[in-house]
């Protein structure tokens, strides 16, 4: 389970995606998730699940190591169908003791599981697609504007870069613990929930021990190297936009046309 999160987690591969600016891959990927959540009927996700396929066959990453990112989430994604299912009133179609699945509650309940998915790809190409240090260069630069009302944009970016890029390392971090503390004879499997929580305590304390390390460890190498913020700081590679960021920009807006377009057909 550790090792099926892909998010913050980045894939070396020689594609148009991995070149792209960015800037265009965080609008994209903002704009791909706003269009899951406004535009609600069959028709606009099969635009959407087409665009999505597009992006990852162009991103040249493997399909499968994409979709085991969806096994870390599996359970709160079932919780959501559940709830969205057995809690939304409506025209009801089957019942099962005291809980009635509705009409529109099973509606709403494909859509969520559609969306939480989606979202949850089209955030993972986005990652596995930039390295950390383009992801935090795009952040900024995209965001320099709110300098002007005296936001740290620079703070911001780098705390959120280096969050991004401690995900991979702690999950590695975990995995070895658990192998050393079931060498020792700790189980993590067996029991029900309360005895699984309660099996993660002696895991938690040396991760957040660890954590704690690592974080010192980057602070005292930030200082030792000068680090003082993004005032005067400079790039080795400035971010420039070529055509091939306007071509990937009219893509997106020929995307939402064609998700409108698919919403009006629809009726919704």
């Amino acid at each position: 389970m550790i090792r099926d999160i892909t998010i913050g987690q980045y894939y070396p591969a020689d594609s148009v995606i991995h070149r792209l600016d960015p800037r265009t891959k965080l609008v994209a990927t903002l704009v791909f998730i706003i269009s899951l959540f406004l535009f609600r009927s069959f028709a606009a996700y099969l635009v959407a699940t087409a665009f999505l396929a597009c992006v990852i066959r162009a991103s040249k990453v493997p399909f499968r190591y994409m979709v085991r990112g969806l096994k870390a989430v599996l359970i709160l994604l079932l919780i959501t169908v559940l709830f969205n299912m057995f809690l939304t009133p409506g025209t009801p179609l089957v019942r099962i003791w005291k809980l009635t699945i509705t009409r529109e509650g099973l509606t709403t309940a494909v859509f969520m599981a559609i969306r939480l998915t989606y979202l949850i790809i089209g955030s993972s190409v986005m990652t596995l697609t930039t390295t950390p240090n383009q992801l935090t260069d795009g952040l900024e630069k995209g965001l320099r504007p709110l300098n002007k009302i005296h936001v740290p944009v620079h703070e911001v970016a780098m705390i959120m870069s280096i969050a991004l890029r401690f995900i991979p390392i702690l999950l590695e971090e975990t995995d070895k613990i658990m192998k050393a503390q079931m060498a020792r004879g700790a189980d993590f499997e067996s029991g029900g929930i309360l005895r699984k929580a309660k099996s993660m305590v002696p895991l938690l304390v040396p991760l957040f021990i660890s954590a704690f390390r690592r974080a010192n460890d980057l602070a005292m190498a930030m200082e030792a190297r000068g680090y003082h913020g993004g005032e005067g700081r400079t790039r080795m590679r400035p971010l420039q936009y070529h055509r091939r960021d306007g071509a990937a920009y009219l893509s997106l807006l020929v995307y939402l046309l064609a998700m409108y377009a698919a919403k009006r057909i629809a009726g919704f």
